[in-house]
C-alpha cells in the first residue's frame, strides 16, 4: 500500500513543477510584453514630444506623456524661474473648475520645494505624511502616491515632474520611476530645441523691429507712428500685454508716453507721467534697467507705468545710456502672469539701445535738414531785403510824389491807401526776415525773444503732432525787455505744453504784438477747451501770478469757434530814444 501511495506521489510531484515553471514563465512573459508595451508607449512619448518646436506646446506635451506613461490621474510639470522658485506650473488631470476653486499654482513650498533644493528623482506612497508637506489649498482634490522627477537642459535643472495618485491606488515603482526618468531626459532634449528656435524666432524679429525702425525714423515719418508700430514688434517679441514708448517733454519735468500697444492703449497714449515720482521716471533719471515682478505694487512714488490698469512682471529699459537717456522703454504683462524669463530682458534692453542709436541719427539728420534749411532762409532773407523792400521802398517814394501833385481828391485818397498798403507790406516782410534770421540770434549767448518764441514752437511740435503758426508784430527784440522777455517765454512754454497735454487740438496759432507800451502773448487752439469750473487750475493761475509781478494781465476765454484763447500782457521797458519805429530793427 505504501510502495503503491509514493508511486502515485512521484508521478504527481513533476506535474506540479511544470505548472509551477509555466506559470513563472507566463508570469515573465506577461511581464515582458508590459515592458515592450512601456518601452513602446515612451518612445512613441519621445517622437511626440520632440515633433514640434514651439516651446509651449512641448511642454503641454511633455506633461501628458508622463502622466500616461505613469498611468497617473494627475500630473504637473513646474518651471523654475528666479530664487529657486516655479514660475509656471503646467497640469493636467484637473478640470477648469477644480483650477479656478484651487486658487494661485504653488511656487515651490513644501515637497514640490524638496524636490527643487534636491534636484533628484523623490517617490513616497503618501505625500501627505512626508516630513516636507506642505499640506492642500482649500478645494483641491485628495491626493497620496507621488513621483516627482527632475527635467535637465544642458546640466542646468530647467524644471520638475511631479506625477500624483496612481491608477489603481497602487503606489508608484520603480519602473515607473525609471520609465519617467528617460522620458524627462528626451524631455530636456525637446526643451533645449524649442528653446533655441524660440530664441532664433526672437533675433529675427529683434533684426525685423530694428530694421523697421530705423527705415521710418530716417524717412523722416511721424517720430509718435514709427515708435507706436517699434512697441507693437518689441511687445511680440516679449510676448507682453503691454508695451509702452516715453519720451521727456520740452521742459523736462514729466515723460510723454508717446506710444503704446497692449492693455489701456488708448487712455495711454499723450499722458504725462512726472518724472520724479513714477517708474518710468525711476528708470530715466537712473538710465538703468530695473526688471520688477509686480509693476503695480513696486511703483515709486504711486505712479505706476499704466495708472488704473493692474499689471504683473515688467521690464524698464532706458533708451540710451546713463549719460544721455533719449526716453524709456516699458514691457509688462497682465496680473498673475509668468515673469519674464531666458533671452527676453536682454532682447528688449537691445532693442532700447538700436532705438536709442536711431533716435541720435533722426535728430543728427534733423538737425543737417535745418541747416540745409537755414541756407535757404538766409538767402531768401537776402534776396527780400535787397530787392522786393527796395522796390516796394521805390514804388512809395513815387506814389508819395504822386499824391503830393495829384488834384483830385478821389485819385488822392486811392494813392494814400496804396502808400498804406506798402508800408505794411514792408513791415510784413521786415518780420518775415527777422524770422529767417531767427536761427542766427539763438546762437548768441543771449538769444532774441523772437529766437526764444519760435524756439518753444519747434520744441512742441513733436508733441502736438504738427507746427504750431507764429506770428510777430512790433518791435519786440528791441521794446522787450530781459526780465519780461523770460517771463513770457516761461508763458509760452507753459501754454504750448498745456495744449499738448490736453487740448486734443489740430491747429494752434501762437502770437506776439509789441507797441511802445505793452508786449501782448495770444496762444489760441481750436481744442476741447478748458472744462467747467476748472478754469483755475494751478498751472493757469501760475501764469496769472507771472503777469501780476510785473504789473500785466492774463485771462482765458473761449474761442469764437471752440478751443481756449490764452491772453497774457506784460509792460515792455521804455522807448529808446528815437521814433522806436520796427525798421530801426533791420
Amino acid at each position: 500500500m505504501s510502495d503503491h501511495l509514493g508511486d502515485e506521489v512521484s508521478r504527481v510531484l513533476p506535474q506540479l513543477r511544470i505548472d509551477e515553471l509555466i506559470d513563472e514563465l507566463q508570469s515573465r512573459l506577461a511581464s515582458v510584453r508590459s515592458s515592450r508595451d512601456r518601452v513602446r508607449q515612451l518612445l512613441e512619448a519621445v517622437v511626440g514630444i520632440g515633433s514640434g518646436l514651439d516651446l509651449e506646446t512641448a511642454l503641454t506635451r511633455i506633461v501628458e506623456a508622463a502622466a500616461t506613461l505613469v498611468d497617473a490621474r494627475y500630473g504637473a510639470l513646474g518651471v523654475l524661474g528666479g530664487e529657486q522658485r516655479l514660475s509656471r506650473f503646467i497640469t493636467v488631470g484637473l478640470s477648469a473648475e477644480e483650477i479656478e476653486v484651487i486658487g494661485a499654482y504653488p511656487t515651490g513650498h513644501g515637497l514640490l520645494g524638496e524636490l527643487i533644493r534636491h534636484p533628484v528623482p523623490l517617490r513616497t506612497e503618501d505625500l501627505t505624511r512626508h516630513s516636507r508637506s506642505y499640506g492642500f489649498p482649500p478645494g483641491h482634490p485628495p491626493m497620496h502616491t507621488f513621483l516627482g522627477v527632475p527635467i535637465r537642459v544642458r546640466e542646468e535643472v530647467f524644471g520638475n515632474l511631479y506625477m500624483t495618485e496612481k491608477r489603481g491606488g497602487v503606489p508608484f515603482d520603480a519602473d515607473d520611476e525609471a520609465v519617467l526618468t528617460a522620458l524627462a531626459a528626451a524631455a530636456g532634449v525637446a526643451i533645449d530645441n524649442a528653446r533655441l528656435y524660440d530664441e532664433a524666432r526672437r533675433r529675427q524679429g529683434w533684426l525685423e523691429a530694428a530694421n523697421e525702425l530705423t527705415r521710418g525714423l530716417l524717412s523722416g515719418r511721424p517720430v509718435g507712428e514709427v515708435l507706436t508700430g517699434f512697441a507693437g514688434r518689441v511687445g511680440a517679441i516679449a510676448q507682453a500685454d503691454l508695451t509702452v514708448v516715453a519720451l521727456p517733454d520740452a521742459e523736462g519735468e514729466d515723460l510723454l508716453v508717446v506710444a503704446a500697444e497692449g492693455l489701456g492703449e488708448q487712455r495711454l497714449r499723450g499722458l504725462a507721467l512726472p518724472i520724479d515720482d513714477s517708474s518710468l521716471g525711476l528708470v530715466f533719471r537712473s538710465g538703468r534697467m530695473r526688471q520688477v515682478a509686480n509693476a503695480t505694487a513696486e511703483a515709486p512714488g504711486g505712479v505706476e507705468i499704466a495708472p488704473d490698469t493692474p499689471l504683473g512682471p515688467a521690464i524698464l529699459v532706458p533708451l540710451g545710456g546713463p549719460e544721455q537717456v533719449r526716453g524709456v522703454l516699458a514691457v509688462a504683462r497682465a496680473a498673475g502672469a509668468a515673469d519674464f524669463a531666458g533671452p527676453v530682458p536682454q532682447l528688449v534692453s537691445d532693442l532700447a539701445g538700436q532705438a536709442a542709436v536711431v533716435l541720435e541719427l533722426a535728430d543728427r539728420r534733423r538737425d543737417s535738414e535745418l541747416l540745409s534749411l537755414y541756407a535757404d532762409r538766409d538767402r531768401i532773407g537776402r534776396d527780400l531785403h535787397d530787392l522786393a523792400i527796395q522796390r516796394l521802398f521805390a514804388t512809395s517814394m513815387s506814389l508819395q510824389g504822386a499824391y503830393k501833385i495829384t488834384q483830385k481828391p478821389a485819385v488822392a485818397k486811392r494813392i494814400a491807401q496804396a502808400i498804406t498798403d506798402l508800408d505794411d507790406t514792408i513791415k510784413v516782410i521786415r518780420s518775415t526776415i527777422f524770422a529767417l534770421h531767427s536761427h542766427e540770434l539763438a546762437l548768441k549767448d543771449a538769444p532774441s525773444v523772437r529766437a526764444e518764441v519760435l524756439e518753444c514752437c519747434e520744441r512742441v511740435a513733436e508733441q502736438l503732432g504738427f507746427n504750431p503758426s507764429v506770428r510777430f508784430s512790433g518791435p519786440v527784440d528791441t521794446l522787450v525787455s530781459e526780465e519780461v522777455g523770460e517771463q513770457l517765454v516761461a508763458v509760452l512754454r507753459e501754454a504750448l505744453s498745456n495744449a499738448a497735454r490736453h487740448a486734443r487740438a489740430s491747429k494752434v496759432d501762437v502770437a506776439l504784438t509789441v507797441d511802445g507800451t505793452t508786449a501782448t502773448l495770444t496762444v489760441a487752439d481750436d481744442g476741447v477747451g478748458i472744462p467747467a469750473g476748472r478754469a483755475r487750475r494751478s498751472g493757469l493761475a501760475n501764469l496769472a501770478d507771472r503777469a501780476a509781478r510785473l504789473g500785466g494781465g492774463f485771462a482765458v476765454a473761449p474761442g469764437v469757434d471752440g478751443g481756449t484763447v490764452l491772453t497774457w500782457t506784460a509792460p515792455t521797458e521804455e522807448e529808446d530814444e528815437g521814433d522806436g519805429d520796427e525798421r530801426d530793427e533791420d
